[in-house]
């Protein structure tokens, strides 16, 4: 009767063992959310208030709680969308927020990107300086403008917004001349009187207004395209990481959703968040009124606007920034994998 009961214990305790083995083996497949082996997701994001949600998502840990607690963050912040793609291009980041253009333009050279949802539409402005005698769009001729960086989607709304009013972009006085500098050095550059005007993202054009070196010549609903209705920051990986982290990828842009809300829902909490992420990033937080000011200008959702990127491209390919395109036009269809997105919308 022992010898039974032993035999029949040592059965249960085998297949329990079994039963277990198959559950790990299960959880460990997949995502790095599931297993137990840690996983480093490594998070790009640029220093602008137009990335607010990015900031909320890491503030108020949304980001750690979606991805779980097997997985570690790393964030990066750049000071452009440049510096931003090339950084994906070469795995240093596996996915972030950052502005089209340069995602565009690194799509068309690598085909190793993907856009996967939005966060952000509009929240960039033009300013000009005080006494350079610019107060509309015509005044530029003749100036020197400023923006963040070549092939940003700053110029391209820049250009955009200059052939509205027929005006081109030169190398002299006879048309508009272009500069690319940091926000920053464009604050000093303007303090200074060695640049005309700008179109950057917020906080810039508001903070400059605010310190009484300039005044908003075009306001952030009137930039094209589709007065300000255009994806301006957006999230973005790497073909490598979605088609190993897809749920990884997923819970991001649901950390996101969730910021998106908290912003929307309770916009007096959200300054202070978003002026200790930008401490973090770049050693100087930002006053609430101006955090306030800058965020009133944001139109956050998650909807991508490929017609305007479509509008957005072509004006990369006049500018000579995206060469050897055919007649057809530019194809964008590979950049997008939308399917994440509509996922998190279903509640899938």
């Amino acid at each position: 009767m022992f010898k039974k009961a032993a035999y029949s214990s040592l059965v249960m305790i085998m297949m329990l063992a079994l039963l277990s083995a198959c559950g790990s083996s299960g959880s460990g497949s997949g995502d790095g959310s599931k297993s137990a082996d840690p996983i480093t997701v490594k998070i790009g994001l640029l220093k602008n208030v137009t990335h607010a949600p990015a900031f909320v998502a890491i503030k108020k840990g949304y980001l750690q709680d979606r991805l779980g607690p097997n997985v570690k963050i790393e964030v990066q912040g750049f000071n452009n969308g440049s510096d931003f793609s090339t950084a994906m291009a070469t795995g240093e980041i596996d996915i972030g927020y950052v502005g089209p253009s340069p995602v565009i333009n690194q799509y068309v050279r690598s085909k190793n990107i993907k856009i996967l949802s939005g966060a952000n539409n509009g929240g960039a402005v033009l300013v000009a300086r005080k006494g350079a005698g610019v107060t509309g769009v015509k005044d530029l001729q003749g100036k020197l403008v400023a923006i963040p960086t070549k092939g940003s989607t700053n110029e391209i709304s820049l250009r955009l917004l200059l052939q509205e009013q027929g005006l081109q972009v030169t190398t002299d006085k006879s048309g508009v001349q272009l500069i690319a500098m940091a926000p920053a050095d464009t604050l000093t550059a303007m303090k200074q009187g060695q640049v005309d005007a700008a179109l950057l993202p917020e906080p810039w054009g508001t903070q400059i207004a605010n310190e009484g070196i300039g005044e908003i010549a075009v306001d952030w609903d009137q930039v094209p395209p589709n007065k300000g209705n255009y994806p301006l920051t957006i999230i973005v990986s790497g073909d490598g990481f979605l088609k190993d982290h897809r749920d990884l990828a997923k819970s991001v842009l649901l950390a996101n959703e969730d910021a998106i809300q908290f912003i929307k829902d309770s916009p007096d909490d959200t300054y202070a968040l978003v002026s200790d992420e930008l401490k973090e990033l770049t050693g100087k937080g930002l006053d609430a009124e101006l955090v306030k000011a800058a965020l009133s200008h944001l139109s956050l959702t998650t909807t991508i606007d490929q017609d305007a990127l479509q509008v957005m491209a072509q004006v990369a390919v006049d500018a000579g920034y995206i060469k050897d395109v055919g007649d057809g036009g530019l194809d964008l269809t590979g950049l997008y994998d939308l399917s994440l997105l509509k996922e998190t919308q279903e509640g899938k």
